[in-house]
């Protein structure tokens, strides 16, 4: 596909895939909305060239919506990776349906996956669990290992609520950190606690600089 898919059509493509058949409660597993993924891939790629050409990691991939479109924009190589074996089935089939066979999947923890890839991996994607049920702070465990692992930039989704938390911990990790777009993620009913039908949250889209990309920028 063309590098230079617009939006629409991106989202569109996105649309078609599938999402969790089972999503489980204690990974906080929740599809990328296919209107979220759509803005932050065509941000990445459209105002900053982060994706096609480049090697690019999904982290906490899913069924594989961010590591999809990363695809179809043109990534040189896409590596997708989550500790859930369940969700990988699903990426798989969403991939091989898209006809994007050529991106790898890693069953792995994404903590256990910086040592073997770092060097080999210039845009990491991510919409990390947001740390709401029993998993305080794993949202800040994914930029920490998307920062390790880039070479470039990180593009991760954060609840708006913790804005300043975040930027006080990508700069105690030496990152240049920008608020790149804001974004209202439309939160369906998943589990059985959830009451409502859908749930509006306010979502930052964040571009993060590693150390030594942001001193090349500078």
């Amino acid at each position: 596909m063309a590098v230079c898919m617009k939006l629409w059509q991106l989202e569109a493509l996105l649309q078609q895939l599938d999402g969790f058949d089972r999503p489980k409660v204690t990974l906080e597993q929740y599809v990328t909305p296919p209107h979220i993924a759509a803005h932050l891939l065509h941000t990445a790629q459209a105002s900053f060239g982060d994706l096609a050409g480049r090697s690019v990691a999904d982290l906490g991939c899913g069924p594989a919506v961010l590591a999809a479109g990363a695809a179809a924009l043109g990534a040189g190589a896409v590596l997708a990776v989550d500790i859930d074996a369940d969700a990988l089935a699903v990426a798989r089939a969403n991939l091989d349906d898209a006809g994007l066979t050529a991106v790898e999947l890693l069953h792995a923890d994404v903590a256990h996956v910086v040592d073997t890839w770092r060097g080999r991996v210039d845009t990491v994607l991510t919409n990390p669990p947001f740390g709401t049920k029993r998993n305080a702070g794993a949202d800040m465990l994914f930029l920490q290992a998307g920062l390790r692992l880039a070479d470039t930039a990180v593009y991760s989704l954060h609840k708006r609520s913790t804005r300043r938390h975040v930027a006080r911990q990508a700069a105690d990790w030496g990152a240049r950190a920008t608020v790149v777009a804001e974004l209202r993620y439309d939160l369906p009913s998943t589990y059985r606690f959830h009451k409502r039908a859908s749930v509006d949250i306010e979502v930052d889209l964040w571009r993060s600089c590693p150390q030594a990309a942001a001193d090349v920028d500078r």
